[in-house]
């Protein structure tokens, strides 16, 4: 694998991951958009009762999915700077 692949490879794997935390915040903002606004149907159709609503199961997932995006995020600029320094390091040998 050249160094201008492994440089590629990183790129490509950041972005997805970008897409990913994008993709994952959208579901968590969605799921708690549509839990307030059931919370507050429910709280119109019966005042007097005291309402107990659990998170969806989809916000759970979303925040698993949101913290695996971060890690891809993060090993994919590893391996961008090690990319980076492979090529500083040729550039200066056959300087």
């Amino acid at each position: 694998m050249n160094v201008n692949s492994a440089l590629n490879a990183g790129v490509q794997g950041f972005n997805q991951a970008s897409q990913g935390v994008e993709k994952a915040a959208l579901e968590i903002n969605r799921a708690t958009t549509e839990s307030q606004t059931s919370e507050q149907q429910k709280l119109q159709a019966a005042p007097q009762e005291t309402v107990t609503t659990q998170a969806p199961a989809r916000v759970d997932e979303a925040l698993v999915n949101l913290r695996v995006e971060q890690f891809n995020a993060q090993a994919n600029t590893r391996t961008i700077q090690t990319a980076d320094e492979v090529l500083g390091t040729l550039i200066d040998v056959r300087v």
